[in-house]
């Protein structure tokens, strides 16, 4: 049975307990219908629970036919996306040496490929409708390849590009196209346990960056940001 109703809905692909599900909160106090999309539905079905209207989508998006899945359930049960941000993001950390063909392809699927793909599931209906914010969550990883990121930073840097070019085309259709470089430690549970002496300041809060990027989707088209970049002020850069 659809819920559809009047309000904007927001997808976004990659939910977890870091940067996805504080998102999701935001755009859902915002009034938004939020759909949660992540290969496994276990945290996001819980997430859905605590947000008015959210509703959780398995996806995996390093396979077509699985997000073209999910959006088809999303334009049918909520309606026509107002907002997409594409927060998945993986890699492994290793040089080139280490790396083997299968983890080089797998970090472009996951970082550009399904960029690419999921975007394509919106583009026409915000052109339509001549309006629409499509945010990708990128890494610092996308301007310089370090010698353990030999497969994730040539993903993150193709993701940039696809950016950089949606935003050069779909701009003057009324669609909103930006990159979030995100460039820093995000607190979570697992980055906490991972660094216990960090500082409390040196740790980028979900929350925060999610009202950076609400107000990327609020921005006035006169105003635009393409690209912008967040770092707690202990981050060396």
């Amino acid at each position: 049975m659809s819920n559809r109703s009047n309000k904007p809905v927001c997808v976004i692909v990659g939910v977890g307990p870091g940067n996805g599900a504080a998102f999701a909160r935001r755009f859902g106090s915002e009034g938004y219908r939020v759909a949660l999309l992540a290969r496994s539905t276990e945290f996001t079905m819980a997430l859905a629970q605590e947000i008015d209207g959210a509703r959780a989508y398995a996806c995996d998006v390093a396979d077509a036919a699985s997000i073209e899945v999910a959006f088809a359930a999303i334009r049918a049960e909520l309606g026509e996306v107002d907002t997409l941000i594409y927060n998945a993001g993986a890699g492994v950390w290793k040089n080139v040496e280490e790396i083997t063909p299968e983890d080089f392809e797998q970090s472009w699927r996951i970082n550009a490929l399904g960029s690419l793909l999921a975007s394509k599931q919106v583009i026409a209906a915000m052109k339509q409708n001549k309006r629409g914010n499509i945010i990708f969550i990128g890494a610092t990883a996308s301007r310089r390849g370090g010698a353990k990121t030999a497969a994730f930073a040539p993903a993150k840097a193709a993701q940039k590009s696809l950016a950089e070019s949606m935003a050069r085309h779909l701009g003057p259709c009324g669609v909103h196209v930006a990159l979030v470089i995100v460039d820093g430690i995000v607190d979570t549970p697992a980055t906490r346990k991972m660094k216990p002496e960090a500082p409390e300041d040196a740790f980028i809060r979900p929350a925060d960056l999610a009202e950076v990027v609400m107000g990327l989707a609020q921005q006035h088209p006169s105003t635009w940001s393409s690209e912008i970049e967040i770092r707690p002020f202990r981050e060396v850069w």
